[in-house]
């Protein structure tokens, strides 16, 4: 007997149909699964023929092939269980094969039949609704993520004994709710959200003094620009990067699908989640990382931290802590926002539209150029070099903004001038950003920082005395093409901070003194 049941896995971090053909004919007990399974799914075979004993049904004495199609494609985890029960229940004549023709089951199986969730449910369904299914059997731990894709009937199975022989019809099942046009991303307050960020992360207002350095993180924040601190210790760099998420914007609707969906094919998401993410993403690895746990790896790659941070913000503090061939990796997602990792059998992409946020200490001690009282750099020039040369050229080169974070020369020198508030802040963020998109609407960006080549120069509107200064700029301190146009992008962010449609020679002037890195020498 043959049988055909449709099911899901992740590829990625997109979702892939799989078709489940189950073959029983007479022979030598055995099962066979082919396909290109990997371990976890030749363990699945245990699982089943456990599940199935415990659910009440028996578990074919007979000869059983199971191949997962498209054959081409390596198969991992263990999304397949119930489907591969299903098959060999409907081939063996033990239930009705109806009620899952067009129907695509997900569910991992415990050896006494429940049936566990899994990760990824989010891209599985999203690609199995563009496949033309309307209808899914799933486990209850994967309704509330389900739900998140309109469109679909969700059922939901919490043991194997409820595929009963009696289920002829697929009403039989527990259906949870019928195709809805329910839009989860709108179900949530936007104040209540952004008080809860602002919780969570802290507020500008507990920084004191920094004005330079806190104006550069208004910029960073509105264009999507990557920052980069400089200074000794405890001048407050971290302080201010890990307040940033509370001046960004919220996400729309297509990039909270595009991070909740990675969120589920890494096995991230939070239970408590009532609706898709709206926050920006904010990931701080540890220095200790390795290169596939920051741009993904594996046979069949998982995301790694650059596409986790997606959308939002990827904070690497003590910058030259992390080694030099980890930090050379950053350089192509941090041009191309994706991320490519090829394998012998397939090349997988990674979305990696991120905002790098990262910190450093002068020199190992911390106080080189920085001298105070009895604090005095005890580093060698050779040590500082060799600290300084983890950060590589061309890396700090696709950095936007270089700022110097010194100590206040006093406490009441530090509190001098207004201090913004995360909300301040994020007002004049959401200004630019609306100035942004108005302007861009017809290109295909939402910030600056996004933009380049023909689009950025078509955007960004310069007077002639703004690209004067910048020519002038680029023949006297021997900036790269690219800083040139890191520069060009800084320019309209200051110029939209300030709801000025053309960038003037002042906007350019305060880019060109966030580039203070780039010829500076140990």
């Amino acid at each position: 007997m043959f049988s055909l049941i449709h099911s899901a896995s992740v590829y990625g971090v997109d979702g892939k149909r799989i078709s489940v053909e189950v073959d029983i004919a007479s022979g030598l007990p055995q099962v066979n699964i082919v396909g290109l399974p990997d371990p976890a799914v030749r363990e699945s075979v245990e699982r089943v023929r456990a599940a199935l004993k415990n659910s009440g049904f028996t578990f074919p004495m007979d000869r059983i092939t199971v191949n997962l199609a498209p054959a081409v494609l390596r198969k991992e985890g263990t999304s397949f269980d119930l489907a591969i029960a299903a098959g060999i229940l409907t081939a063996s004549g033990q239930i009705h094969a109806a009620p899952f023709q067009q129907t695509l089951l997900i569910g991992e199986l415990s050896l006494d039949g429940s049936v566990q969730p899994v990760t990824g449910v989010l891209a599985m369904l999203e690609q199995a609704k563009h496949c033309g299914f309307t209808r899914v059997l799933l486990p209850y731990g994967n309704v509330k993520e389900a739900a998140w894709i309109s469109g679909m009937e969700l059922f939901a199975l919490s043991h194997l004994k409820e595929l009963s022989p009696d289920s002829a019809k697929q009403n039989d099942w527990n259906h949870i709710r019928a195709a809805s046009d329910d839009n989860m991303y709108e179900q949530n307050d936007q104040d209540g959200l952004a008080a809860m960020s602002q919780q969570e992360v802290g507020d500008y207002r507990d920084v004191i003094g920094q004005h330079q350095a806190k104006r550069a993180m208004l910029i960073a924040a509105a264009g999507k620009h990557n920052i980069l601190l400089n200074g000794p210790p405890g001048t407050g760099k971290t302080m201010m990067i890990r307040r940033l998420p509370s001046i960004l914007p919220l996400l729309n609707e297509q990039e909270a699908l595009e991070v909740t969906k990675i969120y589920s094919v890494a096995g991230k998401l939070n239970d408590s989640s009532s609706g898709l993410i709206r926050f920006p993403p904010f990931r701080a690895p540890h220095h200790t990382i390795s290169t596939g746990g920051l741009i993904g790896g594996g046979t069949i790659p998982k995301p790694g931290e650059v596409t986790l941070a997606h959308r939002g913000v990827l904070f690497l503090d003590e910058l030259p802590e992390f080694p030099r061939q980890v930090l050379e990796v950053m350089r192509q997602p941090l041009e191309d926002r994706i991320v490519t990792i090829s394998r012998s059998k397939a090349v997988f992409q990674f979305p990696a539209s991120l905002m790098l946020a990262a910190s450093f200490n002068p020199c190992p001690c911390g106080y080189h150029g920085h001298e105070y009282g009895d604090k005095r750099c005890s580093c060698s020039s050779t040590v500082i070099s060799r600290y300084r040369s983890k950060i590589s050229g061309p890396l700090l080169d696709r950095i936007d903004l270089h700022v110097e974070v010194p100590r206040p020369i006093s406490l009441d020198n530090a509190k001098v001038g207004p201090s913004l508030t995360s909300d301040q802040m994020r007002q004049m963020v959401l200004g630019a950003k609306a100035f942004q998109q108005a302007r861009l609407a017809d290109h295909g960006a939402l910030f600056n920082g996004e933009l380049s080549g023909a689009v950025l120069r078509k955007t960004v509107n310069m007077k002639p005395e703004a690209l004067n200064l910048l020519e002038n700029a680029f023949n006297a301190l021997g900036i790269s093409m690219r800083a040139y146009d890191r520069i060009l992008k800084l320019s309209r962010t200051i110029a939209d901070l300030g709801s000025s449609d053309a960038v003037e020679a002042e906007h350019v002037a305060e880019a060109i003194q966030y580039r203070s890195f780039d010829n500076q020498q140990p």
